[in-house]
């Protein structure tokens, strides 16, 4: 019986690809180090927060409140209009997050029938 294609050339059996590679997976750590600090790292940089964009220290609970239902509102009117250009997977996830907004709108118009009115 003919063969219809050759025997595969003999390979170096040592491959930079195998999972037990020392070669690979040293250069998979040196990745993950530099990408991913660890949480000692994190927790070792001090803390600069910008002061670019800051809520007022006097702003009430129910003033924060309104500000993030209406931004909430905001942004579920803009994903909307982005899922009209979209199709498949792309709008199922646009979908899925509108979704996700929706919730957190609902949860925060709840907060906001508990705060106290002064008035």
């Amino acid at each position: 019986m003919i063969k219809p294609t050759p025997n595969p050339p003999d390979t170096d059996p040592i491959s930079p690809y195998e999972p037990d590679s020392k070669k690979l997976n040293g250069a998979a750590k040196r990745a993950l180090d530099f990408h991913f600090p660890s949480n000692a790292d994190i927790k070792a940089t001090a803390r600069n927060p910008s002061k670019l964009f800051a809520v007022a220290p006097e702003a009430t609970a129910e003033t924060l409140a309104i500000f993030l239902v209406e931004t909430l509102a905001s942004v579920d009117v803009m994903v909307h209009q982005l899922v009209d250009h979209l199709e498949g997977e792309s709008r199922y996830a646009l979908m899925g997050i509108s979704n996700s907004i929706m919730v957190a709108e609902i949860t925060a118009n709840r907060v906001l029938d508990h705060i106290d009115t002064p008035w």
